[in-house]
């Protein structure tokens, strides 16, 4: 891994990872090695996903697909995959963020290149 989830906007910075992942553990049961899989994979699909589409999401419905997603992608089980995604959901929602963002601002930018008018 490069060290960053995100490439554009505001990337979550290794730095930032780690203390999502000791923040998760110690606040669950769970082995720091087990948090950092179902986090680690759950960020990258977020990240992907933001990238690809351009539809926006329920927080709900996005938390609900990440779960399923990453238990099949690591093999863990639906209720711990779920408690590590939410314990760590205050950094789920500031990646979403950062790459709605991001991609907002691609957009209004593309928008003026379309229509010719000038960055503001």
């Amino acid at each position: 891994m490069d060290g960053t989830i995100a490439s554009a906007g505001n990337p979550v910075t290794e730095q930032e990872i780690n203390r999502a992942i000791q923040y998760v553990t110690a606040s669950t049961s769970y082995a720091k090695d087990t948090v950092a899989d179902i986090l680690r994979t759950g960020l990258q699909e977020l990240s992907v996903l933001a990238a690809q589409s351009t539809r926006q999401f329920e927080r709900e419905d996005l938390l609900g697909y990440l779960c399923q997603w990453t238990m099949r992608r690591t093999g863990h089980p639906e209720p711990m995959v779920r408690e590590v995604l939410d314990g760590a959901g205050r950094w789920l929602d500031e990646v979403a963020a950062s790459l709605a963002q991001s991609r907002d601002e691609t957009s209004h930018h593309d928008r003026d290149e379309e229509s010719g008018a000038a960055p503001a």
